[in-house]
């Protein structure tokens, strides 16, 4: 080995070490900040649970209605609050008042048909007792006379007209038990077309109060769009309410705050239609279970996975219920809010 290179070789050793220290301190340096970071993100996380992925909610009520017909009254307007039981729509009860007529009629038709069919039935009974005392009268008679044809005092002849007297007293008695059953087989007929015609006048009186729609429930008309003239449709909703006591918060979370979260545990909302406050709440609910595909099924919430193109952890809906609705009690449903809560 020439000299030269062998003074050269210990002093590139001697340049190289430092160089190699400084890198494993700086990858040290990085680990250490992450480490500090990931313990410093665990610490904070278990202090302070944060979204702003959450939006005020309320129950919106469409009222709709059980009669079909033309609309001839529309007594609310756009975003006007209104209390449970106030008049909202009137479908034309014209022909609905008709048939509740037509109804009366029958019934009263049936009333009168049931009094004729009673009267005939008592006919019938008295009948049965006339016809029962007439053959006891002709068996008396017939006992008397064969009592009297037995000792010789009666002609035979007598004899043979009380016993046919006995048999027709028989005739005109089941003659008369027979014309009861049928008036009473009548009467129990005629009693159950009473029975149907009110039935059918209380259908036809329903679907005449039908026919004038009431709030459910205290709210706020929203996006009314129905007029006078429309055709009311059965079960096609009209009307659109937004419940006034509805009102929560609903907060999705991402599935690692979960294991810290209790109902009724305090929560803080900050809500964009009314900001520059924290609100005070209570955790009402914790979503326990969400769908991973969309779909047209609203049994379980689908909560979307990602957010500006970046894949985030599984969601859960969490409902929280203000304390401290606003001063003037004014929400707005869908409105943008994000909630703190301190596990």
């Amino acid at each position: 080995m020439p000299a030269d290179l062998a003074e050269i070789r210990p002093r590139e050793t001697v340049v190289r070490s430092p160089t190699v220290l400084a890198r494993t301190r700086r990858v040290g340096l990085v680990l250490g900040i992450v480490l500090a970071g990931f313990a410093g993100w665990e610490i904070l996380t278990s202090i302070i649970a944060y979204t702003d992925d959450a939006y005020v909610r309320s129950d919106l009520v469409g009222v709709s209605p059980q009669v079909s017909g033309p609309i001839v009254g529309v007594h609310v307007v756009d975003n006007q609050k209104v209390r449970r039981g106030d008049l909202l729509i009137t479908i034309d009860p014209v022909p609905f008042q008709l048939a509740v007529d037509e109804r009366q009629a029958e019934v009263r038709e049936a009333n009168a048909q049931v009094a004729a069919d009673r009267a005939q039935a008592a006919g019938a009974q008295d009948q049965i007792a006339a016809a029962a005392a007439a053959l006891d009268l002709a068996r008396e008679t017939q006992r008397r006379i064969a009592s009297l044809a037995g000792q010789n005092f009666a002609p035979r002849q007598r004899l043979d007209e009380t016993d046919e007297g006995v048999k027709r007293a028989q005739a005109n008695l089941d003659g008369a038990r027979a014309a009861l059953a049928k008036a009473q087989e009548a009467l129990a007929r005629d009693e159950a077309a009473i029975a149907r015609a009110q039935a059918a006048l209380g259908t036809a009186v329903w679907r005449l109060d039908q026919t004038k729609l009431f709030a459910p429930v205290d709210g706020s008309i929203n996006n009314l769009t129905v007029r006078v003239g429309d055709t009311a449709v059965t079960n096609v909703p009209l009307v659109g309410i937004v419940d006034a006591h509805a009102w929560r918060i609903m907060a999705n979370y991402k599935q690692y705050y979960l294991r810290s979260f209790r109902t009724d545990g305090t929560a803080w909302v900050w809500l964009d239609s009314n900001p520059w406050r924290f609100y005070r709440a209570r955790i009402q609910g914790i979503g326990r279970g969400i769908s991973r595909s969309t779909g047209p099924s609203e049994l379980l919430p689908y909560v979307a996975p990602t957010t500006d193109w970046i894949r985030l952890q599984r969601r859960f809906p969490v409902t929280v219920v203000l304390d401290e609705p606003p001063p003037d009690g004014t929400l707005y449903m869908g409105a943008d809010a994000r909630v703190v809560i301190f596990p």
